[in-house]
């Protein structure tokens, strides 16, 4: 394919991926309860991880991969800590 085809691609998905960020935020604002927030910020990051890994695909830099998948630890180490949190606060029943 044609890098200019692609390049296209990539710019379209990330708008695409942004507007999606966006409405997770939404979510992670409005959200009725812990949970559902707990959620939103599991796919905030990995919105962000994804938007990280096309920019990197779309620059061809190897070293912006590590860093997406920096992110992508640290938004699954974030998830499983509230988790926990939401866990351990609960009431004894």
């Amino acid at each position: 394919m044609n890098d200019a085809v692609v390049d296209l691609w990539i710019g379209g998905l990330m708008i695409l991926l942004s507007i999606s960020l966006l409405l997770c935020f939404i979510r992670l604002y409005l959200g009725p309860d812990v949970p559902n927030r707990t959620a939103a910020f599991d796919l905030i990051a990995n919105h962000a991880v994804g938007i990280f890994a096309l920019y990197a695909v779309q620059r061809h830099s190897a070293i912006l991969l590590d860093g997406a998948i920096v992110t992508a630890v640290l938004g699954f180490l974030g998830a499983v800590m509230l988790a926990r949190f939401l866990e351990q606060s609960k009431p004894n029943r």
